[in-house]
């Protein structure tokens, strides 16, 4: 299902079209604007170039965030590599003592 929500965007409305929820739209047009209105407030540029520098700080980060998630990912596979091997090392440790303890 479409959804239709109208948002403001340095002071622009747009009418945007999604099958998202309207809240989640709005939440995704209120950091675009938030990012539009620090470069508009900082510096004297026109809105198309705010946009644009807002847009490049956009995905920045966004770039760093996937360059993050795969860092974890990595993390996470290296972690579960190493208790699958200390499983493995657990396993063969009781089979040790078994057999440790029936040579008594």
């Amino acid at each position: 299902m479409k959804n239709r929500v109208t948002v403001t965007i340095a002071g622009q409305e747009y009418t945007l079209v999604g099958s998202e929820e309207p809240s989640y739209t709005e939440k995704v047009a209120a950091h675009v604007d938030a990012k539009v209105q620090e470069i508009l407030d900082g510096s004297r540029v026109s809105l198309v170039d705010g946009a644009v520098l807002a847009a490049v700080n956009i995905a920045d980060e966004y770039f760093k965030e996937v360059e993050t998630a795969e860092n974890l990912r990595r993390q996470l596979k290296e972690y579960l590599e190493e208790a699958t091997k200390m499983k493995l090392e657990l396993s063969e440790a009781k089979r040790e003592i078994f057999k440790l303890q029936n040579k008594k």
